[in-house]
C-alpha cells in the first residue's frame, strides 16, 4: 500500500493544500479498501484449508496468537495512530475472519452495568460474533462450552461465577476485559474452550477458597515469589490475578492457602502497557 507524503509536492516548501490532502487520503482510503477485501477473501481461504486438513469441526479462535500480532504491530512505527485506532480495526479484521471460518458466537452477563460488558466484548471481538446478553453468567459459560462460543462475565462483588471454572477443565479464561489500559480498567473475563498460551506478557487467574484475610494470601504467595491482586470475592472464594503465566500444577501455588483451588486460566496483559 502506497505511503507517504502527498503526491503532489508543493513548490517552494509550502504545505500541501486541503484538496490535495484530501486527494491523498482517497487514494489511501482506495488502497485500504482493496487491502481488506483481499484479507477478508482469505479468510474463505483459511477455512477450505482447513476443512481440508481436518480441522473443520475445530473453533480458530488463536489468543496467545492475536496478542502477538497486535503487539508487533504496535511495536512498529506508527506516527500519530494511537494504540486504541490499531487494536480496533485489527480487533474487527480478526474478528470478521473467525466469523467467515466456521461459527464464532458471544453470550454476556454483565452484572449491574450490561452496557459496559457489552462494550468491552464488542471492543475485544470486534461487531462480525453474534452477540446476546444473557442473565445469569451459568448461561454465558454454557455457551462457552458450545462449537465457537465465547462467554463474558463481569467481576462483580455479588458473584462468584469464575469459581465454576475449578469443576469445567476445558473450559479458560483467555481474555481480560478491556484489553487496553486506556479504556478503562479490568472488568470482565472472557472464556472459552480454547488453548491457552504464554505470550510473554501474561497473567493468571487463580481461585482459592482460603480463608484468611486476601492481604494475608496475597502475602503468602509473595514469600513465594508471586506477585497476586484480588480482583473479586464472593461466595467464600477469592480470584486473585498472578503476574505471569502460571502452570495449572506450578508447586508454588499448590503451596498457597487454601484447600479448594486452581488456575482457571490466563489473559495477555494490557497490550498498550
Amino acid at each position: 500500500m502506497a505511503q507517504g507524503p502527498a503526491t503532489t509536492t508543493p513548490s517552494q516548501g509550502q504545505p500541501p493544500s486541503l484538496d490535495e490532502v484530501r486527494t491523498r487520503i482517497d487514494a489511501i482510503d482506495a488502497d485500504l479498501l482493496r487491502l481488506v477485501v483481499e484479507r477478508s477473501s482469505l479468510a474463505h481461504a483459511v477455512a477450505v484449508a482447513k476443512a481440508a486438513a481436518g480441522d473443520a469441526g475445530k473453533f480458530g479462535l488463536r489468543p496467545a496468537r492475536e496478542a502477538m500480532l497486535l503487539r508487533k504491530l504496535l511495536a512498529g512505527p506508527r506516527n500519530g495512530a494511537k494504540p486504541g485506532l490499531i487494536v480496533r480495526i485489527w480487533r474487527e479484521l480478526i474478528g470478521d475472519s473467525l466469523a467467515t471460518q466456521g461459527p464464532f458466537h458471544i453470550a454476556v452477563w454483565g452484572g449491574k452495568d450490561p452496557a459496559r460488558a457489552v462494550e468491552v466484548a464488542r471492543l475485544r471481538f470486534g461487531v462480525a460474533p453474534a452477540l446476546r446478553q444473557v442473565a445469569k453468567p451459568e448461561e454465558a459459560i454454557a455457551n462457552a462450552r458450545v462449537l465457537g462460543g465465547v462467554g463474558v462475565g463481569a467481576l462483580t462483588a455479588d458473584n462468584a461465577w469464575w469459581g465454576r471454572l475449578l469443576a469445567e477443565p476445558k473450559l479458560k479464561v483467555f481474555a481480560a476485559l478491556p484489553c487496553l489500559a486506556a479504556w478503562g480498567p479490568l472488568s470482565a473475563l472472557a472464556v472459552a474452550e480454547v488453548e491457552v498460551e504464554p505470550t510473554g506478557a501474561d497473567n493468571t487467574f487463580w481461585v482459592t477458597d482460603a480463608h484468611q484475610a486476601a492481604s494475608a494470601v496475597e502475602d503468602a504467595l509473595s514469600r513465594d515469589g508471586v506477585a497476586a491482586t484480588l480482583l473479586a470475592e464472593a461466595g467464600g472464594l477469592k480470584l486473585y490475578m498472578l503476574s505471569g503465566f502460571y502452570q495449572p500444577d506450578d508447586p508454588r501455588l499448590a503451596r498457597a492457602p487454601g484447600k479448594l483451588s486452581g488456575v482457571i486460566g490466563a489473559a495477555p496483559a494490557p497490550l498498550d502497557i
